[in-house]
């Protein structure tokens, strides 16, 4: 036995069935669930440093989607909020890295 005890996507449950294999799983209350994100983020974000692909940055921007729901948000509102950050703040577009700033 293998225990994981972490936030899987929906369909995991079916497919593991559908491979003949048993296993224990319970749905995460509302308590529990922003803790569960947390750390699915964490997994995610350190698969991306390891692998850097388009499919690790999709599971990154599913675990924000998730989190946006469970905080009240949609993902409309994400993207919207995205947007207006990066017109009043703009992106990362240009690489600048900002190395001092000096009191006058």
């Amino acid at each position: 036995m293998k225990t994981y005890n972490k936030l899987v996507r929906d369909k995991i449950p079916q497919i593991m069935k559908n491979s003949n294999k048993f296993f224990d799983i319970h749905i995460a209350s509302k308590e529990e669930v922003l803790e569960f994100l947390h750390k699915k983020l964490d997994e995610e974000v350190a698969e991306f440093h390891q692998d850097k692909n388009l499919e690790e940055l999709a599971d990154i921007m599913e675990v924000l989607f998730a989190l946006a729901k469970n905080l009240g948000y949609d993902e409309e509102s994400l993207i919207e909020k995205r947007l207006e950050k990066r017109e009043a703040r703009g992106g990362f577009d240009e690489n600048i890295v900002l190395e001092n700033v000096y009191e006058v």
